[in-house]
């Protein structure tokens, strides 16, 4: 191992040892489930923020963001991060303060199965324990390609075997996780995504550097057949540009419709200590999206360029770009070094951000929802403690086992797990927080709809080609939003307590 190397990995192990300090620090706040899963709803407006969104980028915004882009272009890669951009500002401007106030009023709901159990009174937990089983469904390999992403990250650049990284990164993760709790991965997400901005613009400025300046970038760029158009995209077997469609456009969007349904984030609109902060929140949070996206996206063009300079080796995984990068950065001695492996510590925080959040809410859907919700085991705080972190650390171990594959596409398994989260949970939230008519069978046929059309159209329909190649979650959000409207108008309207319930929370300023 090179002097460059060892220095990368003193600044990587500084930045995990920092992590784990900060999971022992917060071991000593979790009195409770609810502090452990929710954070007692005490987080700032701005760990709020920052937790929120960095916790939803996960390793895609550093590995499979960047890697479509140099591979395909600006279309797929730009209309992706349009739709997020437009997504996240939705979601906090009308979604967060209704739900931070709605599940207050729900008998103080500290999960998002919690909160559909009580906003409709479910008293068999029917919807609670469906929830659940989709949280834990599609969260599992969400989490498995963060821990793909740091065996990847060790593998491609030190030589390390990929399993043993992967295996090495998923007991930090879960470590400090189960420590902490919640207030732990807030936390650390705020940390992270402070450190992935520094590796985005680090990346992107050196990138820019070695590859002959912003006119080389861009000749380079325009040079390449439908690469910057946003109604093509390049084909680099053939050299050719390919159509990008309306509806493509249109079904790439629809990635901002997944925002509505993701529990990671949703949890922290509910974790606020005041919902008159969420203004404060919103802006922060969507400021840092749109930057970073658009940073990703050009680093992705950048590597490219790098590439057909002769600056930097092709690429046998686009989603290795900022590691090579990184690496590239770090034989311009010790000070490089050092800053490359910041630049690692960055995408190992992208990872950690969300991996560590998704083991708290599908830990939570088994414990909380399960155990205690639908089979009513009644145990002491001390022992739901104890069955919290185990089953944290069980799903973990579930995940290490997908992620054995080290050929995984971080960007298509986080691809299907949004799509899975947008149309199960995104149309039951949204009538939930805004139809006062909406019941229960209403939301739960729409989420088993949801979550069925987005495997029917993802293997069945979507293979056929055509108009019918687009992305799942659009079809799936649709379905299910229908399904929900026309069940709950043919079911028996909510009862007035429900109704009085919703007057009440819509009147809240």
């Amino acid at each position: 191992m090179t002097t460059e190397q060892i220095l990368m990995l003193v600044t990587i192990g500084g930045y995990l040892v920092i992590m784990l300090l900060i999971g022992v620090w917060f071991s000593r706040r979790n009195n409770s489930v609810d502090d452990f899963y929710l954070g007692g709803r005490k987080l700032g407006p701005f760990v709020t923020a920052m937790s929120a969104e960095a916790s939803d980028m996960s390793s895609w915004l550093l590995m499979g963001l960047p890697g479509v882009a140099y591979a395909t272009g600006l279309a797929d890669a730009t209309w992706t991060a349009i739709g997020l951009a437009i997504g996240t500002y939705l979601n906090w401007l009308i979604f967060s303060k209704r739900l931070r106030n709605y599940s207050h009023v729900c008998n103080n709901s500290i999960t998002i199965p919690d909160f559909f159990s009580n906003r409709y009174r479910d008293k068999y937990k029917i919807l609670m324990a469906i929830a659940a089983v989709i949280i834990i469904i599609f969260f599992v390999p969400y989490t498995a390609s963060g821990f793909a992403a740091c065996g990847k990250l060790f593998s491609s650049l030190f030589g390390i075997d990929y399993h043993l990284a992967m295996i090495i990164s998923a007991v930090v993760i879960v470590f400090y996780t189960s420590f902490g709790g919640f207030s732990a991965a807030s936390t650390t997400d705020f940390i992270q995504g402070i450190v992935m901005t520094i590796a985005l613009f680090i990346v992107f400025g050196f990138g820019i550097a070695v590859a002959g300046g912003p006119s080389a970038v861009v000749d380079n760029a325009t040079a390449l057949p439908g690469y910057l158009d946003l109604t093509q995209v390049f084909n680099a077997e053939t050299n050719s540009a390919e159509p990008y469609s309306i509806l493509k456009i249109a079904s790439t969007l629809a990635w901002g419709l997944g925002y509505f349904g993701m529990p990671h984030v949703l949890l922290r609109f509910m974790a606020i200590d005041d919902s008159k902060k969420l203004k404060t929140s919103r802006r922060v949070a969507t400021i840092w999206v749109v930057i970073s996206l658009a940073v990703a996206i050009s680093i992705g063009i950048i590597g490219l360029a790098m590439v057909n300079t002769g600056a930097m080796q092709p690429l046998s995984d686009p989603e290795t770009i900022i590691v090579v990068i990184a690496d590239l950065l770090s034989k311009n001695g010790w000070l490089a070094a050092l800053v490359g492996g910041l630049i690692l510590a960055g995408i190992l925080a992208s990872t950690m951000s969300t991996a560590d959040s998704q083991l708290l809410a599908a830990s939570s859907s088994v414990s909380e929802n399960i155990i205690s919700g639908l089979f009513r085991i009644k145990t002491t705080k001390r022992a739901s403690m104890i069955i919290a972190k185990v089953t944290l650390v069980l799903i973990a171990a579930v995940a290490v086992v997908l992620a054995w594959d080290k050929n995984s596409s971080v960007f298509q398994i986080v691809s299907f797990a949004w799509a899975g989260f947008g149309a199960t949970f995104g149309p039951v939230v949204l009538l939930a927080l805004f139809w006062k008519r909406s019941t229960m069978w209403g939301a739960l046929s729409g989420m088993v709809v949801g979550g069925a059309m987005v495997f029917i159209w993802k293997y069945l329909i979507a293979p056929l080609g055509g108009v019918l190649g687009i992305y799942e979650l659009l079809p799936a959000f649709l379905a299910a939003i229908i399904v929900n409207i026309v069940v709950s108008l043919l079911t028996k309207k909510p009862s007035q307590d429900v109704l009085d319930e919703f007057d009440a929370v819509k009147a809240m300023k």
